[in-house]
C-alpha cells in the first residue's frame, strides 16, 4: 500500500540538524509557548438563533455578544449556525478520503487547482515548520470538474459546504460592521467568492514529542475565518499573554478575526495569535474559510483618526510573504501599516 503521508519527519531531522541538539530546539519551541499552558478553556459560546428572534432585544443582545467576544477574545464559538450536522457529516468523510490518498497522488496530480500544501518549505529551523498538510483552495475553483480527478463526489459537497460557510461569514462580518455604525454589506462589498478561500487541514499523528507545532503560531490575513474542527484537540490562542488550550464542542463552529477586521475597525476586533499542537498519537482534521477580499481592495478604516494607513490587500499580502520568507512565520499587522 502507497503511503499517504507527507515526509514530515526527515524533513523536521534535518531542520533539527541545523541546531545544537534537539534539546536546544525544543527549549526553543517553550519560549514560543510563551509560558506556562492554562487549563482548557471555553470560548465564548453564541447561540445564533438570538439573530433570528422577533424579540429586538434578544436580537440585540446575541450581536452585542458577538462583538464584545470580537473584542475581548479575538475567538468566540457559534451553535445554531444553519449548518446541518449531515452537510458537517459528509463533508469529514470526504476530507478524510481525500488525505488518504498517496502522497505523490496528492503532490502531483494537480487535485483542487494544484492547491496541495506540507509542512513549511521556508522554514530554517524547527520551531518554524508545521507537522500538517492541507489543500488551499479558491473558491473560484469548486466548480470545477477538472479539479478532482478521481475524487468526484466530493465537488458537490464541496461546493454546497462552501456556500452554507460563505452565508455565515457574511452573517457575522454584518453584525460587526453594524456594530460600528457602517452597513452591514460594507465588507461583503469587497469580499465574495472570487476572493475567498477553504483550507482543508489534516495534522498527522506526530511521534516525535507533543511540543512540535502542527501549525505554527500566527494571526490569519483575512477578515474572519470560521473553523469546523474534529474532537481531538490542539487548538490553543493567546488571551491575557499567555496560551490557552480550546477545548472542543461538537456542536460548535469556531470564529475567530483576522487582522484586516482589527484593521478595518481601528483595534476594536482583536486579531489574535494562535497556534496548533500536534499529537503524538491521532491526528486531526479541520477545515477553515477565509473571508478574503480582492488583492486590489482598498482596506481604510471605519473612523477618523485612524490606527493603520490605507493598504491595498495585495500590498499586505506582498509584506506577510516578505515576513514570512525572513521569520519563518506571520504574526500580527506589518508594521509598515502604522
Amino acid at each position: 500500500m502507497m503511503e499517504s503521508n507527507p515526509p514530515l519527519l526527515p524533513h523536521y531531522k534535518a531542520l533539527l540538524s541545523h541546531t545544537a541538539d534537539e534539546v536546544a530546539a525544543l527549549e526553543y519551541c517553550n519560549v514560543w509557548k510563551g509560558g506556562a499552558v492554562m487549563e482548557e478553556c471555553q470560548l465564548p459560546l453564541i447561540d445564533l438563533d438570538g439573530l433570528k428572534c422577533h424579540d429586538a432585544m434578544e436580537r440585540l443582545a446575541c450581536s452585542t455578544a458577538i462583538c464584545r467576544a470580537s473584542s475581548e477574545w479575538g475567538f468566540f464559538q457559534v451553535v445554531n449556525h444553519g449548518i446541518s450536522s449531515e452537510l458537517l457529516g459528509k463533508m469529514r468523510g470526504e476530507q478524510i478520503k481525500l488525505f488518504q490518498a498517496p502522497f505523490e497522488m496528492k503532490q502531483t496530480c494537480g487535485l483542487l487547482n494544484n492547491s496541495y500544501r506540507w509542512g513549511t518549505p521556508t522554514a530554517t529551523r524547527p520551531t518554524q515548520f508545521s507537522w500538517s498538510e492541507a489543500f488551499h483552495i479558491p473558491l473560484t475553483k469548486i466548480s470545477e470538474e477538472a479539479c478532482y480527478g478521481e475524487f468526484g463526489s466530493l465537488r458537490g459537497v464541496l461546493k454546497e459546504f462552501a456556500e452554507a460557510m460563505a452565508k455565515l461569514a457574511r452573517l457575522l462580518a454584518g453584525v460587526l460592521t453594524e456594530n460600528l455604525g457602517n452597513r452591514k454589506e460594507v465588507i461583503e462589498d469587497i469580499c465574495d467568492e472570487n476572493t475567498c478561500f477553504l483550507r482543508l487541514n489534516r495534522y498527522p499523528a506526530c511521534p516525535i514529542s507533543p511540543e512540535i507545532f502542527g501549525l505554527v503560531p500566527h494571526t490569519d490575513s483575512d477578515f474572519l475565518t470560521i473553523l469546523y474542527q474534529d474532537q481531538v484537540g490542539g487548538l490553543q490562542l493567546m488571551k491575557d499573554s499567555k496560551w490557552v488550550v480550546v477545548k472542543p464542542n461538537q456542536d460548535a463552529l469556531i470564529v475567530n478575526i483576522g487582522d484586516l477586521f482589527q484593521a478595518w475597525s481601528n483595534d476594536v476586533y482583536k486579531s489574535v495569535e494562535h497556534k496548533v499542537m500536534a499529537n503524538t498519537k491521532r491526528e486531526r482534521y479541520s477545515i477553515a474559510y477565509f473571508l478574503c477580499p480582492s488583492y486590489d481592495s482598498l482596506i481604510g478604516s471605519c473612523r477618523e483618526p485612524s490606527v493603520y494607513r490605507k493598504f491595498t490587500f495585495g500590498e499586505y499580502r506582498k509584506k506577510v510573504q516578505e515576513d514570512v520568507k525572513r521569520d519563518g512565520c506571520k504574526v500580527g499587522l506589518p508594521r509598515f501599516l502604522l
